[in-house]
Parts: structure tokens; C-alpha cells; sequence
């Protein structure tokens, strides 16, 4: 099985590389161990590498996460989490690849929490609505597979920032609201039944669901940290609104999966 991983620098392709050795790997800015430099945007080339490549598989993690940033660059968070979905789904249909597709909790508005596969997305920020563009291209591929998931972290998100944080020394300030954060070595485990699986439409794949209080409270009782956490409204730095309440409804994934996904998994992130 030939397998394409697009992204293979961030968190979650560094830990997909780990399972899939073999695999064909792009980087964003530079050839990493006979990877393929590869700049999404430039769309012809995105086409092009799949077409010539032939994958069985190919799997999709390269995404615009600063939430504030896709604020500010409205084109740049549109053309790589939007855009560049539609044309790695041309080619991957074209040579019949099978295809996952990794999206995020923020395509919904926060209001209720415990969101499922069917309940309608409403973003309330830039990254989530070009997310959501990205998962209407991918769901135009009848053999597509697209993931949500949420607080993805290993050497960077919350939790990588709750431990520097206590560790020298300072308070941590935690946004008051829920989500899902799950490993990136446990959402790569998934995804790696997942394609022996083949399953395809929409599945929530994510943590359970735990306030970012609490869990900078888990951080610091594990490492034996001082608690210095304060619960905040609102975070002054930021641009983009935050959803209050995104976590996700992982109930349909635990029946499906055999791997335990959701349980938190500290030893997960780096840190040194």
C-alpha cells in the first residue's frame, strides 16, 4: 500500500511518519530525510505530485491553525485550509486514492458542546469556516474520510504552554470553556485503523471532554507543579472568537475503533 502524507513536519504528520515509515512524506519549507518539499498553495504542483505518485492512500494534515492569524491573513488561511482541499481531491480521484481528511471542532459555534457528526456546523471564526470549506471539498469524494478533531497537541497547543508555564514558575491563564484535546501519537494511531478501515463520511475523533482549568489542574498534579491556574473570560492577545463549548461527541468512534483515543495522554506531548 502506497500512502501519501501531506504535512509530515507538523504534529500530527511527525507521529504518522512514525507508523507509516514507508510513506511518501511533504514538507512545507524543506526536504526532511527524502521528503518532498511541497507548498499547497501552489496548487498545479499539489495535482500534479498525486497524479504522478499514484497513492493508495493519502492523508491530509496540513492545515492554518493560528486561529488569530487566519484573522489577519484571510487569503493564506483560505488557499491552505480551504483551496488546497479541492485539489488534492481532484487527483485523488482521479487515480482512486483513498482519502482522510483532518478537520477541527471549530466548525462549530460553541453553544451547546458535545457536538456529533450530524449536527450542523457554525463557525464563529476564519479558521473554522475555512475549515469547514475544506471539509465540503472533501466530502464531494464519496471514498473521503473526514476526521474532527480537537486540541491537537506534542510539542506545541495548551498543554505544551500549561507545563512551560508552571514550570518557571508563572501562572497560567486558562480560557474559561470546554473542549476535546487528544494526543497527536493517539489521533495517528487512529487514523492508522482508521485506514485499514477504510471508513469514509465524517467521524469525530478527539479527547474527552475536560475544561482547559482542569487540565492545566491534571498538568501540575502530574509533574508536581505548583497550581498556579486562573480561569479567564477572555484572553487580551486575541483576535478571533473562541467557541465556549467545542468539545465533541466521540461515542460513534469508540464503537467503530479498537483503540483507546480518547483517554489523556500527558506522556504525549515534548517538552524538552
Amino acid at each position: 500500500m502506497k500512502t501519501l502524507i501531506i504535512g509530515a513536519s507538523g504534529q500530527l504528520g511527525i507521529e504518522l511518519s512514525k507508523l507509516f515509515p514507508d510513506a511518501i512524506k511533504t514538507y512545507s519549507s524543506h526536504e526532511i530525510l527524502g521528503g518532498i518539499k511541497l507548498d499547497v498553495t501552489n496548487f498545479s504542483a499539489v495535482e500534479d505530485l498525486i497524479l504522478k505518485v499514484k497513492p493508495d492512500v493519502v492523508i491530509n494534515t496540513v492545515a492554518f491553525t493560528d486561529v488569530d492569524g487566519c484573522e489577519k491573513y484571510k487569503d493564506k488561511a483560505y488557499n491552505i485550509n480551504a483551496e488546497a482541499v479541492k485539489h488534492i481531491v481532484r487527483p485523488s480521484r482521479v487515480v482512486e486514492a483513498y482519502l482522510i481528511h483532518v478537520s477541527t471542532d471549530y466548525v462549530f459555534d460553541g453553544e451547546k458542546g458535545n457536538y456529533n457528526e450530524n449536527d450542523i456546523p457554525n463557525p464563529i471564526n476564519y479558521y473554522g469556516l475555512t475549515k469547514l470549506m475544506g471539509e465540503a471539498y472533501a466530502m464531494s469524494y464519496d471514498d473521503a474520510l473526514i476526521i474532527r478533531t480537537s486540541g491537537v497537541f506534542r510539542h506545541k497547543a495548551f498543554p505544551v504552554y500549561v507545563y512551560k508555564t508552571l514550570k518557571s514558575g508563572k501562572e497560567v491563564l486558562a480560557f474559561k470553556g470546554y473542549y476535546s484535546p487528544i494526543s497527536a501519537r493517539k489521533l495517528a494511531n487512529t487514523i492508522k485503523e482508521l485506514v485499514e478501515l477504510r471508513k469514509t463520511g465524517i467521524l469525530n475523533v478527539a479527547g474527552e471532554r475536560i475544561s482547559r482549568y482542569d487540565l492545566a489542574l491534571k498538568i501540575a498534579e502530574k509533574f508536581g507543579f505548583e497550581k498556579r491556574v486562573r480561569e479567564v473570560d477572555q484572553i487580551s492577545t486575541w483576535v478571533a472568537k473562541r467557541p465556549y463549548d467545542s468539545s465533541l461527541d466521540i461515542s460513534r468512534a469508540k464503537k467503530i475503533l479498537s483503540t483507546d483515543f480518547y483517554t489523556l495522554d500527558l506522556d504525549g506531548m515534548v517538552v524538552d
